[in-house]
């Protein structure tokens, strides 16, 4: 898009015209959406900051200057996004490891002072994610078949047998 075109609709864009703002979006979302999927390396989350910047370049284009190009300050509307985006799923990703830690500590203080031992294969067991527990917990504590808890979990029967094998092979590794 030619600068001159550019500044036009920014003005056009800035006076409430909704037209020149999508036009505005329809010639900057492929740049745009091509910088955040190198950034991501996710095309859902690529589209959700996508229109997440858009909307925020929308909101606040009447504090747009102009010193810059639109292409620049869009970017680092969406560098900003993205980053906070980043920092949301690292407090959430700590949340939930406290969150497992406490109930893990609560669960072995419950089986000890029940009486039975806690041995190191049960801590190794609980750091296993939920989607790996269950199919190790159903295949070598229950003796469900593969195909059987394929059908309660409802998921294929090779993502079972991935997830058990995984599941073990991650439990040995912190073992040895």
């Amino acid at each position: 898009m030619e600068q001159v075109e550019e500044r036009r609709l920014i003005a056009s864009a800035k006076k409430g015209n909704d037209e020149a703002f999508t036009s505005l979006f329809q010639n900057h979302y492929m740049f745009l959406y091509k910088y955040l999927i190198k950034l991501s390396l996710d095309p859902v989350l690529t589209e959700d900051l996508t229109q997440e910047t858009m909307l925020k370049a929308y909101v606040h284009l009447p504090s747009f200057k102009g010193d810059s190009k639109f292409s620049t300050w869009l970017i680092s509307i969406a560098s900003r996004i993205y980053i906070d985006h980043q920092r949301k799923e690292k407090r959430e990703r700590k949340r939930f490891e406290k969150a497992r830690d406490d109930a893990t500590r609560k669960l072995k203080w419950n089986i000890t002072s029940g009486g039975h031992e806690w041995t190191e294969y049960m801590s190794q067991f609980a750091e296993l994610d939920p989607d790996m527990r269950a199919p190790i917990l159903l295949r070598h504590y229950y003796g469900f078949t593969y195909p059987e808890i394929a059908s309660m979990l409802n998921i294929k029967e090779g993502t079972v047998k991935t997830r058990v094998h995984n599941g073990i092979k991650r439990i040995r590794k912190e073992w040895s």
